[in-house]
């Protein structure tokens, strides 16, 4: 899974930077998932490998502590990256004469590094505070990585504040770019039935098909995990649900976004048209 997942997301990125016909904002944003999603499960997959494969049980504290950072900095920029992949499906159906001119190359790049900069900003804070939390209690995690519930719960001291902190900026990050892009979806529905061709409607609606896929997957494993008082928890259930979210969902988002994408087809037939000529040019 994680090498498909890897493979799958370096192919995204690969056929977005050859073919210039895909360097639309769309593909701008999808490019940037993509990358999230290779940054997002390296930082969990490839250590539980090493615990499941050589037994290698432990971690050191900085570096679980930098995991757990890394982990949720990631997880955060992908929310705001899927919310301003809504935006510009909202502008695209219904502001279709005006998208050109708002949605330009240039404030797609700068939309891409805002979602990064937000990311790191409002996580740093946070993992500050726990970095400085006292440990001396038992050091045996349970989890298969460090998240924010068992790191919490190894700590001597109250963490009542950082626990409140926390549900805030799960609410902040999670609800809200949540509503963002369902009120998005709200004006991209009223706008779509109001098409009076049923091809015209089937061929608007496939452009949000991907994105809607991939929102309710994510949000849904996230809602269970984090929104909630009790960020203690570590049941079977909660790292059945981690497991599918590290994994399971950057495996899946290349096919989700490729299979029927007609685009994305048709630019990997002219790389390889291209890539026969050049051959045959060469001999």
């Amino acid at each position: 899974m994680y090498v498909v997942a890897i493979a799958g997301n370096g192919f995204i990125l690969l056929i977005v930077v050859i073919e210039p016909k895909l360097r639309t904002p769309m593909y701008i944003f999808l490019s940037n998932l993509a990358f999230l999603e290779i940054c997002y499960t390296t930082t969990i997959v490839p250590k539980m490998l090493q615990t499941l494969l050589e037994r290698q049980t432990t971690i050191c504290f900085i570096c679980c502590l930098a995991q757990g950072f890394f982990h949720f900095v990631f997880g955060s920029v992908e929310l705001f990256i899927l919310t301003a992949m809504a935006f510009d499906r909202y502008l695209a159906i219904c502001k279709p004469l005006r998208y050109p001119m708002i949605m330009t190359k240039q404030v797609c790049i700068q939309m891409s590094l805002a979602t990064w900069y937000a990311g790191l900003l409002i996580m740093f804070f946070q993992s500050l505070y726990v970095w400085r939390l006292p440990f001396c209690g038992s050091n045996v995690v349970n989890h298969f990585y460090c998240d924010i519930g068992p790191i919490l719960s190894l700590t001597c001291a109250d963490t009542h504040l950082i626990e409140s902190l926390g549900l805030l900026t799960s609410v902040l990050t999670v609800i809200m770019t949540l509503i963002l892009t369902i009120v998005s979806y709200i004006f991209i529905i009223s706008t779509i039935l109001r098409i009076p061709s049923a091809v015209g409607r089937k061929k608007a609606f496939s452009t949000c098909t991907s994105h809607l896929t991939v929102v309710s997957i994510l949000y849904g494993a996230l809602v269970f995990m984090y929104v909630r008082p009790n960020v203690h928890s570590s049941s079977h259930l909660t790292r059945l649900v981690a497991v599918l979210n590290t994994t399971l969902t950057p495996m899946l988002n290349p096919f989700i976004y490729t299979i029927r994408n007609t685009e994305v087809k048709d630019a990997v037939k002219t790389a390889i048209h291209k890539k026969k000529k050049f051959l045959k040019e060469d001999f």
